[in-house]
């Protein structure tokens, strides 16, 4: 295996909360590695700890102890602004509840991770168009998403997250607002994103969902219970 084919390098980490006078365990010896063009689900019901994973992943928490290696920087005792760095750069987001600014059209959506990257207004706007073209939104650039069906504003999160080009998508439950047919059409255009090469990392509960990626890591009790390819 090429060193530079892989993005993300988990060894050994946990993850202890304090509530109160309880040390909650939420990760126990996690340890994960994704390749560049991976496709990844993690799975696992209410309190497994994929959340947590997903967050540490995301660079949105830090592990308690162990290591996490992003395209070889060493991420587990950075500050919150090199975090947002890593975020804002490396990272696309996709969420349950689509997150889009209500106010604004879907080519205003889609510029803001730009506007961040400090990308000048014109240049913003071409990549921008192209990107939502690319997801099948392009006869509704301008659309606010409460024009929008559900399935379109997910789109339009989806193309809020490729927009920078980032090294991996991160979705957390993307369906999980949709109706089954309008979720079967996200997870595949997920699927045709991955065959553009992107990486993937898709977080569910759901056994059907998680046959969609390429690689299943089950977790139980905030450990790895199982891995297997699909």
């Amino acid at each position: 295996m090429e060193e530079n084919s892989k993005i993300i390098e988990i060894e050994n980490i946990a993850k202890i909360y304090k509530m109160g006078q309880e040390l909650v365990h939420a990760l126990r010896d996690v340890s994960v590695e994704i390749l560049k063009n991976d496709y990844l689900a993690i799975m696992g019901p209410s309190g497994s700890g994929k959340s947590t994973l997903m967050n540490i992943i995301g660079c949105l928490d830090t592990p308690t102890k162990g290591k996490y290696h992003f395209k070889g920087l060493d991420v587990s005792d950075m500050n919150d602004n090199e975090l947002a760095q890593i975020r804002n750069k490396e990272i696309g987001f996709v969420f349950q509840t689509f997150n889009l600014l209500a106010r604004a059209s879907a080519l205003k959506n889609v510029e803001l991770p730009l506007v961040y990257a400090g990308v000048n207004s014109s240049a913003r706007q071409e990549i921008a168009e192209k990107t939502l073209i690319d997801v099948g939104l392009g006869d509704r650039i301008h659309h606010k998403p409460n024009e929008l069906s559900g399935g379109q504003r997910q789109r339009v999160a989806i193309a809020r997250a490729l927009v920078t080009s980032p090294s991996i998508i991160l979705a957390d439950e993307p369906t999980g607002n949709l109706d089954s047919k309008t979720g079967v059409e996200i997870l595949n255009l997920f699927h045709d994103l991955w065959l553009k090469g992107n990486t993937i990392i898709l977080v569910t509960h759901e056994e059907k969902i998680a046959r969609n990626a390429k690689r299943i890591i089950r977790l139980f009790d905030g450990l790895i219970e199982s891995q297997e390819a699909v």
